[in-house]
C-alpha cells in the first residue's frame, strides 16, 4: 500500500439491507433469494475497480447487544426483524467476501459504525486517506480532511466541503444534529419538536449541543417557527438530548482483533468464488471465472476487462476502410454528437460506430472551436454513409436511436434498419431497475464508469456544446458511446432473445414504434397561438379576481402560492382544522387536504381553482406559443418510451399528457390545437380499455356480459351493486358505480372510496362486498394476482411485458399494499399501454402504404389523433377505427370512438 492509496471500509450492513430494497426480488433456479447477494457483491467489485492497489474491508454487524443497548433499553427497539428472505442471504454474502481475498470484519458486541469509526481513527493517526464505503448518513460524523465517504449505490461522495453543501454545516456537528433531532430508524429519541428543519437552524444560529444549553435565550432571536419557546423544549428535555448525543456518537476507540495495518488484499480463492457463483446462478460471474474452453479459471478481482482501441477519422482513407468493416458487418452501433438535445434544430457535429468490443471510431465533421484540426467535409461523409444509414437489411443498434432518426432527418437521411435499441432493451428487461440512460445502464450491466458529458463539455451556464468542445477531449467520449452501446446490446440481448414474451414485446412492440414515433415528433402538431394568447389574458384577469377574493377572505394579503404563507392564514389565522402534518411538523396545505377543506370552507376551495387556472396558464396558454418550431410553424414533442414503468408513453416539451379534458378551461386548450386548411383533426379513442381488459382477465361472467351486449357498464354495475333494475339506475347511482369500477382497477381500499364518494368508510366497505359479490370473477382475479406477484416477483401484461414489484414482500405492511394495489392495476394499464402502440404502428404502416392524406400527429393515453385531409377524412375513420378494434383479440368487443372535427377538442 503506498501513502497514497485509501484504506477502503465497506459498510456491508448498510448496503445489505440497501440493496434488498433496491433490486428486483431475484431467485435461482432452487427458488433462493439472490438479489441481495449480487447487490452487495456488484458493489464491493465496483469499489475494487475504483480503487485498484487499495485495501479493503468489509465490516458487518454482529448478532447480540452492544453498549447503546445498556445506555437505553429501547436502543432500535423498533427496527422489524431481518426479511425473511433476507436472512438466508447473509451467509452467501459472508461466505463470497471470504473466497474474494477479503477481510470479513465482525466484532461482538460491537457495531459495524464503530468498527469503521475506529479502523478510520487509526488510518489517520498514521496519515493514510480513507474512504468509507456507505449509505448511512451517520457516518459523516467522521468525514475530516482524510476521511470521506462514497455512496457505490448512487454514485455520491461527501468530503468537508460536501458536508457542508448537503447539511449547511461541517461534520463537526453532525453527532449533535443526530442528537437534536433523532433517528427514527435507531430508536434515538432526539428533543420532541425538533425535526431536520428546526435542528439546522439551531446549529447554524448558535452552534452545537453545549452551546445551545449556555445561550438558551440566543434561540429566541432565531428566525424559525416555534424558536420563542424552543428554550423550554430543550431545557425540560436536557437528559434526553445528551443520552441521544452518546447514542449516535460513532466511537473511535473499541478494542478489535485486527487494526488498520493487518488490512490487506489476499488472493481470492477462485474455485470456492466459482461454487459459490453456480450456486447463486451468476451466470456472467461463472463465465469470467472459466476460460471459453472451461479449463482453468481467471481472477475475479475485476469485471472482464476490454482492451479499448478508439479511432479519430480525419482522412477519407481511415473513413473507407471504416465504412467497408461497417458494410461487411451482421451489426454494428451507430450513434451521432449534435448541437443540441432537441432533435428538430441538432445539426450533426460527429458520427462514431463499432462493431467489436473495444473497437470503435469517431468521424469529426462540424467541431467549429479555434484551432479546430482539418475535418472530413460533412456532407460527403453524410453522402457516403447514406446508403448504408437507409438500407433496411443492415440491421443498427443504438441508444436512442428515435433521436438520432430524427436529426439524420435533418440531413436528408431517413435511418433504415433499426434493429435494436439499448435503452429499450433494458426497459423491457426490467423498466424498474433504474434509469435507462447510457451511464446508468453502463453501470447497471457492464460494471462501468463513463466518460460523463460534462467532464468534457463543464457544467451550468458555461458548458459548451459538442461543436465547441476540443477533438482529442471529443472523441474518446462519441467513441466510448458506440462502443458501450454495442457491448451493452450483447450483454441484455441474449437474456431476451431466449426468453420467448420478452422478445415480442421488444421486437413486435417497441423496436417497430421507434420509426412511429420519430415521424410523429417531426410532424407536428398546428396550435393557434393567438386563441391561446386571448385565453392566457382571460386567465389572468380571472386569476387577479380569485386573489382579490382570497384576500377578503382572509382579512389581509397574501402570497397564494406560498404553502407556509397559505398555512398560517388557514390554520392560525381563520382557525380551519388541522387535517395533516408535513413531515417537519407544518400543517399540510397539499392538494388533498385542500379539497377535503374544501367540503365546508370557502377559501381551499377557492385556493384550489386558483392553483387549478395558474397552471393551465403557465404551463399551456403561456408555454405553447414560445413552443412553436419557427421553421416548421408547429409545435414538437417528445415522446419518451423508457419513462413509465408499465409500459405507457409519456411526452415532454410540452406533455400533451396531462392537459385537462374534464374542465372547461381544459377543454379550451384542446380547442387551440387545430387542423391547417383543407385537413381536419381526427381523434379515436378506446372506450373503457381497461374495464374491458379486467373483463378479458377476470373472466367474470357479469363484465363479459354487460360488455358483450353493449350495455353501459357503469349502469350495469349500479344495477347489481344496488340491486335494482337497470332502467331504475339514477345518475347518482352511476356515478357511485363508475367510481367503484375504476376504484377497484387502481387497488383502491374502502377508505378512499368513501373519501372519494363522501361517505362513511363502512359503508363504502359495503359497496364494495357488494360488488365483489356480484362479480366474484373480479375477486378471484384480484386473489390469483396478488399471489402470484408475492410468488413470482412480477406482473404481467397479456402481450408478455414484465412489471417487477421490488416491495411485494416487504415487510412494512403499507409498501407491500401499494405493491399489490400495482400488481392489480399494472395487467390492465400495461395491456392497455400495449394495444394503442401496437395499433400505433399498424395505422402508421397502413397510412404509409396507402394514397390517403393523413398522418398522426398526438399519441394521449388511449387516444390517437391525426391530421386528415378532407377528402379522405370519412375513409381514415373508418380504416382507423377498424386497425385500433383490431390491436388486440379480447374476449369483449374492443370498441373505438372516432370522430372529426376543426380542432382536438371538436373531434373529441
Amino acid at each position: 500500500m503506498t501513502d497514497q492509496s485509501p484504506v477502503v471500509l465497506v459498510d456491508g450492513s448498510s448496503y445489505l439491507y440497501r440493496a434488498y430494497h433496491a433490486l428486483p426480488p431475484l431467485t435461482n433456479s432452487k427458488g433462493e433469494p439472490t438479489g441481495a447477494v449480487k447487490g452487495v457483491i456488484n458493489m464491493i467489485r465496483r469499489l475494487l475497480k475504483d480503487y485498484p492497489g487499495s485495501p479493503v474491508a468489509v465490516v458487518f454487524d454482529a448478532k447480540g447487544k452492544t453498549f447503546r443497548d445498556e445506555l437505553f433499553a429501547e436502543y432500535k427497539a423498533q427496527r422489524p426483524p431481518m426479511p425473511d428472505d433476507l436472512r438466508p442471504q447473509v451467509e452467501p454474502i459472508h461466505n463470497i467476501v471470504k473466497a474474494m481475498g477479503l477481510p470479513l470484519l465482525i466484532e461482538e458486541g460491537v457495531e459495524a459504525d464503530d468498527v469503521i469509526g475506529t479502523l478510520a481513527a487509526q488510518a489517520k493517526e498514521d496519515g493514510r486517506p480513507v474512504v468509507i464505503s456507505t449509505g448511512d448518513k451517520d457516518m459523516a460524523q467522521l468525514v475530516n480532511h482524510r476521511v470521506t465517504l462514497v455512496n457505490t449505490m448512487t454514485g455520491s461522495v461527501l468530503d468537508e466541503d460536501g458536508v457542508r453543501e448537503k447539511y449547511g454545516f461541517g461534520p463537526e456537528l453532525m453527532i449533535d444534529f443526530l442528537a437534536l433531532m433523532g433517528d427514527k430508524v435507531d430508536n434515538i429519541p432526539g428533543v420532541p419538536g425538533v425535526g431536520e428543519k428546526t435542528a439546522k437552524a439551531l446549529l447554524q444560529g448558535v452552534g452545537g449541543l453545549n452551546a445551545l444549553y449556555e445561550n438558551l435565550e440566543a434561540i429566541r432571536e432565531l428566525d424559525f417557527r416555534g424558536a420563542k419557546k424552543m428554550p423550554e423544549k430543550l431545557q425540560d428535555n436536557k437528559d434526553q438530548a445528551y443520552l441521544s448525543y452518546e447514542l449516535a456518537t460513532i466511537r473511535l476507540d473499541v478494542p478489535l482483533h485486527i487494526s488498520v495495518e493487518d488490512i490487506a488484499l489476499g488472493e481470492p480463492d477462485n474455485e470456492q468464488l466459482l461454487a459459490l457463483f453456480e450456486r447463486m446462478e451468476f451466470k456472467t460471474w461463472v463465465d469470467e471465472l472459466t476460460d471459453v474452453s472451461g479449463e482453468g479459471t481467471k481472477p475475479v478481482e475485476l469485471a472482464e476487462e476490454v482492451s479499448v482501441h478508439y479511432d479519430t477519422v480525419l482522412d477519407e482513407s481511415s473513413f473507407t476502410q471504416w465504412l467497408q468493416q461497417l458494410n461487411s458487418a451482421d451489426y454494428f452501433a451507430f450513434d451521432t454528437e449534435t448541437t443540441s438535445l432537441h432533435a428538430m434544430e441538432a445539426q450533426i457535429v460527429g458520427v462514431s460506430f463499432a462493431v467489436e468490443p473495444g473497437k470503435a471510431a469517431y468521424v469529426p465533421v462540424a467541431h467549429d472551436y479555434l484551432d479546430a484540426p482539418e475535418q472530413l467535409d460533412r456532407d460527403w461523409v453524410l453522402a457516403q454513409l447514406k446508403p448504408l444509414l437507409e438500407d433496411e437489411s443492415k440491421a443498427k443498434v443504438g441508444q436512442n436511436l428515435k433521436y438520432d432518426r430524427n436529426v439524420l432527418a435533418n440531413h436528408g437521411i431517413t435511418l433504415r434498419g433499426i434493429a435494436w435499441d439499448t435503452m429499450l432493451e433494458s426497459y423491457v428487461f426490467n423498466s424498474v431497475a433504474g434509469r435507462h440512460d447510457m451511464d446508468s445502464l453502463a453501470q447497471r450491466y457492464l460494471d462501468t464508469n463513463t466518460i460523463h458529458f460534462e467532464d468534457i463539455a463543464g457544467k451550468g451556464a458555461k458548458q459548451l456544446t459538442f461543436n465547441q468542445i476540443k477533438i482529442e477531449d471529443a472523441a474518446p467520449y462519441a467513441a466510448e458511446d458506440a462502443d458501450i452501446t454495442l457491448r451493452l446490446h450483447r450483454k441484455l440481448w441474449p437474456d431476451l432473445e431466449k426468453d420467448e414474451s420478452l422478445r415480442h414485446v421488444l421486437l413486435d412492440i417497441e423496436m417497430p414504434l421507434v420509426p412511429v414515433l420519430a415521424d410523429i415528433e417531426r410532424t407536428g402538431v398546428l396550435i393557434d397561438a393567438a386563441q391561446l394568447g386571448k385565453h392566457s389574458k382571460e386567465l389572468e384577469q380571472r386569476l387577479v379576481a380569485l386573489e382579490r377574493e382570497a384576500f377578503d377572505i382572509a382579512g389581509k394579503e397574501f402570497n397564494l402560492s406560498s404553502p407556509k404563507q397559505l398555512g398560517v392564514i388557514l390554520f392560525e389565522e381563520l382557525e380551519l382544522p388541522v387535517v395533516k402534518k408535513t413531515k417537519t411538523g407544518a400543517p399540510s396545505t397539499a392538494e388533498d387536504v385542500l379539497q377535503e377543506l374544501a367540503l365546508d370552507y370557502p377559501l381551499p376551495k377557492l385556493i384550489l381553482e386558483y392553483r387549478s387556472l395558474a397552471k393551465l396558464k403557465s404551463t399551456y396558454t403561456d408555454k405553447l406559443p414560445k413552443m412553436i418550431n419557427p421553421q416548421s410553424g408547429r409545435v414538437h414533442t417528445s415522446y419518451h418510451q423508457a419513462v413509465a414503468a408499465t409500459g405507457r408513453l409519456s411526452s415532454a416539451d410540452p406533455n400533451l399528457q396531462n392537459i385537462p379534458i374534464r374542465t372547461e378551461e381544459g377543454r379550451r386548450i384542446r380547442k387551440a390545437f387545430v387542423a391547417p386548411k383543407g385537413y381536419k383533426v381526427l381523434a379515436a379513442d378506446y372506450s373503457q380499455i381497461e374495464l374491458r381488459i379486467m373483463a378479458h382477465l377476470s373472466k367474470d361472467e357479469g363484465l363479459l356480459h354487460a360488455f358483450a351486449e353493449g350495455l353501459d357498464v357503469h349502469r350495469a354495475t349500479a344495477a347489481e351493486v344496488f340491486a335494482t333494475e337497470l332502467d331504475k339506475v339514477t345518475d347518482e347511482m352511476r356515478r357511485r358505480a363508475k367510481a367503484i369500477n375504476f376504484g377497484l382497477i387502481y387497488g383502491m381500499s374502502a377508505f378512499g372510496l368513501g373519501k372519494q364518494l363522501g361517505l362513511p368508510r363502512n359503508e363504502a366497505q359495503g359497496y364494495i362486498d357488494r360488488y365483489f359479490e356480484r362479480y366474484p370473477g373480479v375477486a378471484r382475479y384480484m386473489d390469483e394476482t396478488r399471489a402470484l406477484a408475492h410468488e413470482k416477483g412480477y406482473v404481467e401484461t397479456l402481450q408478455g411485458r414484465r412489471l417487477y414489484l421490488p416491495e411485494i414482500n416487504a415487510r412494512n405492511k403499507m409498501l407491500q399494499q401499494a405493491a399489490e394495489r400495482t400488481a392489480i392495476n399494472a395487467p390492465m394499464q400495461g395491456t392497455a399501454a400495449d394495444i394503442i402502440k401496437l395499433a400505433m404502428v399498424s395505422v402508421a404502416n397502413w397510412l404509409a402504404e396507402s394514397d390517403l392524406d393523413a398522418r398522426i400527429v398526438m399519441q394521449v393515453h388511449d387516444e390517437l389523433v391525426l391530421e386528415v385531409a378532407e377528402p379522405d377524412a370519412e375513409a381514415v375513420r373508418e380504416g382507423l377505427i377498424q386497425r385500433m378494434s383490431e390491436a388486440a383479440e379480447l374476449t369483449v368487443p374492443l370498441i373505438v370512438e372516432a370522430e372529426v372535427g376543426d380542432s382536438w377538442d371538436e373531434a373529441h
